[in-house]
């Protein structure tokens, strides 16, 4: 019986440092309140190629952003559901916007 206890606790124990480590939110940049989020990768990169032109392409890409990307809160907690260099694909596991997916530039992935 003792080891029993023994064991159901170990497994207690292990399950919460798994859990404890799966803990992602994302983080505002700057002076900024709150994180973009865009609809995919491909949206992304178009758009932060418009804003790097300058001119009145950069325009059209500030106005992009704003029409094409929700704003998360700063510290939302979320799940990343794949990553690369320019960022993650992440989803919300708490709070008003859960169950939202996009993708998070990697500046703003904790």
């Amino acid at each position: 019986m003792r080891l029993s206890t023994l064991r159901m606790s170990a497994f207690a124990l292990a399950a919460a440092v798994m859990l404890a480590g799966c803990g992602h939110k994302v983080r505002a940049t700057g002076n900024d309140n709150t994180v973009a989020v865009y609809p995919d990768e491909d949206t992304y990169k178009k758009i932060a190629q418009m804003k790097s032109q300058g001119g009145v392409a950069g325009m059209f890409g500030g106005l992009g952003q704003s029409l094409a990307t929700k704003q998360l809160d700063n510290n939302t907690p979320v799940r990343i559901i794949s990553s690369d260099d320019l960022g993650a694909q992440i989803e919300v596991t708490d709070g008003v916007n859960k169950g939202m997916q996009g993708f998070v530039a990697k500046a703003n992935v904790d």
